[in-house]
């Protein structure tokens, strides 16, 4: 699944679940009691497995003029230990009717179940008058019905407006994490992996689509037809997925014979031609790259109108927000395109990684989403090159860093049980640590090992289920009894090394080592000393909000150990230098003695980097003389940590500061959008609190600064994706902070567009920016607002609404959030955004935050606890407050919610985040108003 990236405060990162408080064995020693009162035959959260699925028949009938469902589902089961009750999922189902019968089909052995229901485990117990036994097999047979879902899981509605301004509505499905119980009752966790036979009925306006192809269709009469599609491949039910609607596609043919076709509401049919072509070139690429033919007769990929997240994955119907999928050449930019490709890259990966192969249990969700978020670059570097990916992933590892180097993180494998806790476990952590540890492995290892361990992995566990450790077994090519018993050609751990880990000697366990980066949280710093020709070494945990001077700083060390693979390479070298680094500290003897090193070279590693000595004046005086001795990557790195330092108290402000002057010879894009982020990033600190001189001063700095970076640039659509992307950033932070030739040039575009009646073709790399200078007045706003409601595209819309909550006026800002909370004119998957653009604006900081404990309840209600949209809106609304007073407000109004906020890490989160922005401002905002008026001309 693909979160929807949010841009945010580039020293915040999002978002991360709770550790279990709950675990199997919560419940024990309870009885819980069913609806009607009598004693429910099962106490814990997780099922018991002496009933396993085999294939589901599932017949669904949606009405989209009634809003429900009728429906029925014929479960064929195991029995692997005797019982006379079968617990399974069910959640908001209404059950008619149950009964099971042998395998033998003989009509008489047709019986009644007794169904009771649990719903605080979103359980039912369907109870047997006689004991089914051992080895026995039978068939389940459940008829019920229910109302589609409201929201964005289970079974629900979706509407669109149609150019001619009919409302149209469908009904898609979204299951992932645990939400097939509230469309069909069954067994609901990823381990019960079974085949699916799907039948739809629909009216004649419409067309059925699930994840096989159809193979009849059977006309009921009344107008109603039947489409049965074929038999599924074994899969989690959370893959499982069926749309009713009234949609076009476009579709082409890969090389290996999969049919793959994109649909889309029928007036943006125009938009998804980009997607096909994607589509089928990253399709082709897997299959090469996994070596794994793509099982499934046929890939569909479909724009739904209301999505909560990014996308979904579910196998041979993956599902996305419009935004995410339909390219418009108008008004998509340079970013839209490299996003849909992205996200398109993303859920074809999990086609192998998360349902060929599925973890065992959402404590390790990271095999599937980090996976399948590093997919993203392998891919489409190889089959997008001109997309410059690449770069990318350094802003992945920086949001991983900025999140794990809170107390308030998470082990990459986490304990998860409740279904707000599992939902938790789709964050930063999961998708961006996982993708930056697996980065690192595949440097440190190389990638033709990297590559044929990843391919051994999913093929010994296709259509199973796997853990961590299986991962790594594979990886390092290791012997389980299982491949000894099954005749398979393999190492023994400790020869596993000989070959494939050059530097590392014969001794490295794999296992133990990727241990340290998957159960514990947090990442390491690196203090590197030079002496002559000697680097000392040492590691402890890298802890922004918590200062080496803090009491609680020393036991928050204790028991942290990680083996680092570290890179470098120093003033007489280009050449990589390697050490494992597997102790609290160690030393590298060099060939020579240099004037500098620098570690973590290209940013392969996941670890931040301290030079203590003249380790940071020696760098900061090579960037200021030849800073192309350096690679770009290397050079964002140095800017990265060097600021992430300044919050640890290991490095002074001003000695950041310093280093980032060099950006006024920097010709590459990446490094100097890194320095200019940090620069706009206290900006929006300073300014919200109204700390006027040093706001004044630095906004003066970073526009003189940075003069001739923006009159550079053009307002087109020219040069490459990193060109365009530094246009878009840099004429937007301009128009901003109010540069008058960008300002002038921006409102002018404006009027001409308004005056064209928006026929204007604008730049799509510039829109925003347009948009966001139009939106400044009153006129200009009201024209914007009514364009939003006409558009038929989603990635103008965005921009539009982007633009819309710049306002300088908190009547409209106001007006926006109630908008989105009605959820007609703005749609309520985009209430979250609108929330958080809200609270970016200075005038609206304090308005977005007194908007989302107001309407704390509806907001719960609309996006359910635990999911991204509820985090963002936290993240987004606290991220920027920096005062005492603003973190006891926000603590009162978490315990005044507490029976909802204890479960949530989130607010964990915000707190920590708070309390580390007045840390910083408390010991760097004179060292900041003092260096801006010693730099400023």
């Amino acid at each position: 699944m693909a979160l929807t990236v949010v841009l945010a405060f580039v020293l915040y990162s999002v978002i991360a679940p709770n550790d279990a408080q709950g675990s199997q064995s919560l419940f024990q020693g309870l009885a819980p009691v069913a609806t009607n009162g009598e004693p429910f035959p099962w106490n814990m959260l997780r099922l018991p497995d002496t009933i396993i699925p085999a294939h589901y028949h599932l017949l669904v009938h949606p009405n989209l003029t009634t809003l429900n469902f009728s429906a029925s589902v014929r479960i064929e089961v195991d029995v692997k230990q005797s019982t006379d009750s079968i617990i399974l999922h069910s959640k908001g189902l209404l059950i008619t009717k149950a009964t099971i019968e042998a395998e033998t089909g003989a009509s008489e052995s047709r019986k009644p179940l007794q169904v009771l229901e649990y719903p605080p485990h979103e359980q039912i117990a369907l109870v047997s008058s006689d004991v089914l036994l051992s080895g026995g097999k039978y068939f389940v047979c459940i008829d019920y019905a229910a109302n589609l879902s409201d929201g964005f899981y289970g079974f629900y509605k979706s509407t669109y407006r149609s150019k001619d301004g009919e409302t149209r509505v469908l009904a898609s499905t979204h299951f992932e994490p645990t939400s097939a119980r509230m469309a069909f009752p069954c067994f609901d966790e990823p381990v019960f992996k079974a085949n699916y036979s799907v039948v739809i009925r629909r009216g004649d306006k419409h067309i059925a689509l699930s994840n096989m192809p159809k193979v009849k269709t059977v006309e009921l009469g009344g107008g109603i037809f039947e489409d049965h599609f074929d038999v599924s491949v074994r899969m989690s039910t959370y893959l499982v997925a069926f749309i009713v609607c009234d949609f076009k596609s476009v579709s082409q043919i890969t090389s290996t014979g999969i049919e793959v076709s994109i649909y889309a509401v029928p007036d943006k049919w125009d938009q998804t031609h980009y997607a096909l072509e994607a589509a089928v070139k990253l399709l082709e690429f897997y299959e090469q790259y996994f070596n794994i033919y793509y099982p499934l007769p046929k890939q569909d990929l479909v724009a739904i109108p209301d999505f909560q997240s990014g996308a979904m994955e579910n196998w041979g119907l993956t599902t996305y927000r419009e935004t995410s999928l339909l390219f418009d050449a108008e008004t998509s930019s340079a970013s839209d395109k490299l996003w849909v490709t992205m996200v398109i890259g993303h859920e074809l990966a999990h086609q192998w990684f998360g349902n060929l192969v599925t973890m065992q249990w959402w404590n390790d969700i990271w095999l599937n989403e980090g996976f399948a978020r590093y997919m993203e670059f392998v891919s489409v570097d190889a089959t997008y090159p001109e997309l410059q990916v690449g770069d990318y992933l350094l802003d992945t590892c920086f949001a991983a860093i900025g999140r794990d180097s809170m107390n308030s993180s998470r082990p990459i494998s986490s304990a998860a049980e409740n279904p707000t806790q599992i939902k938790e476990m789709f964050d930063t952590v999961s998708y961006d640590k996982g993708a930056c540890i697996l980065h690192m492995l595949r440097s440190f290892l190389t990638e033709d090992i990297f590559q044929s361990g990843i391919v051994r992995y999913l093929k010994k566990f296709s259509y199973r289920n796997a853990k961590n450790e299986d991962l790594w077994n594979s990886i390092a090519n290791t012997c389980s009894e299982e491949d000894f018993t099954s005749g398979e050609f393999c190492y023994s751990s400790s020869q596993a090394s000989k070959n494939a880990y050059q530097y590392a000697g014969e001794h490295l366990d794999l296992k133990a080592m990727m241990n340290t980066w998957t159960l514990q949280k947090g990442i390491p710093l690196i203090i590197v000393e030079r002496r002559g020709s000697t680097v000392t070494l040492r590691q402890e945990r890298f802890l922004k909000a918590i200062l080496p001077s803090d009491p609680v700083w020393a036991s928050l060390q204790q028991g942290y150990l990680w083996h680092v693979p570290l890179t470098y390479i120093t003033s007489n070298s280009k050449n990589i230098g390697r050490h494992l680094l597997e102790t609290q500290s160690d030393s590298i003897e060099l060939e020579e003695e240099v004037s500098w090193v620098k570690f973590n070279a290209d940013m392969n590693g996941y670890y931040v980097v301290h030079y203590e000595g003249d380790g940071w004046d020696s760098l900061i005086n090579l960037l200021e003389r030849n800073h192309t001795a350096l690679s770009h990557k290397d050079r964002t790195n140095l800017i990265h940590n060097a600021f992430q330092l300044v919050s640890s108290g290991r490095l002074t402000l001003d000695r950041s500061l310093d280093l980032s002057r060099y950006l006024r010879h920097e010709t590459h894009n990446v490094p100097l959008l890194q320095g200019l982020g940090y620069l706009e990033a206290f900006y929006r600190m300073i300014e919200k609190r109204n700390i006027t001189d040093v706001a004044q001063n630095l906004k003066n700095y970073i526009l003189q600064y940075f003069k001739a970076v923006i009159d550079k640039q053009t307002w087109s659509d020219e040069g490459s994706v990193s060109d365009r992307r530094l246009r878009s950033e840099v004429l937007g932070l301009a128009c901003d902070l109010g540069y008058p030739p960008s300002v002038k040039k921006a409102h002018q575009l404006f009027v001409d567009w308004v005056e064209s009646n928006s026929t204007l073709s604008l730049p799509t790399d510039v829109i925003e920016t347009v948009y966001s200078v139009g939106a400044q007045s009153a006129e200009g706003w009201a024209y914007l607002l009514e364009k939003y409601q006409v558009s038929m595209s989603g990635a103008e819309k965005n921009k539009i609404l982007r633009a819309l909550t710049s306002s300088k006026d908190t009547g409209k800002l106001l007006r926006l959030l109630e908008l989105g909370m009605e959820g007609d004119v703005i749609r309520t998957q985009d209430l979250s955004t609108v929330i958080y653009s809200v609270s970016r604006n200075p005038i609206g900081h304090f308005l977005a935050w007194d908007f989302v404990k107001k309407h704390w309840s509806e907001l719960v209600e609309k996006f359910h606890l635990g999911s991204f949209c509820i985090r963002n809106i936290i993240i987004g609304t606290t991220a920027q407050f920096s005062s005492k007073e603003e973190l006891e407000e926000v603590k009162m109004f978490f315990e005044s919610i507490r029976e909802q906020s204890s479960q949530l890490r989130v607010t964990q989160v915000a707190i920590e985040n708070l309390e580390k922005n007045i840390k910083w401002l408390e010991r760097n905002l004179e060292t900041l108003r003092d260096w801006l008026l010693k730099n400023l001309q």
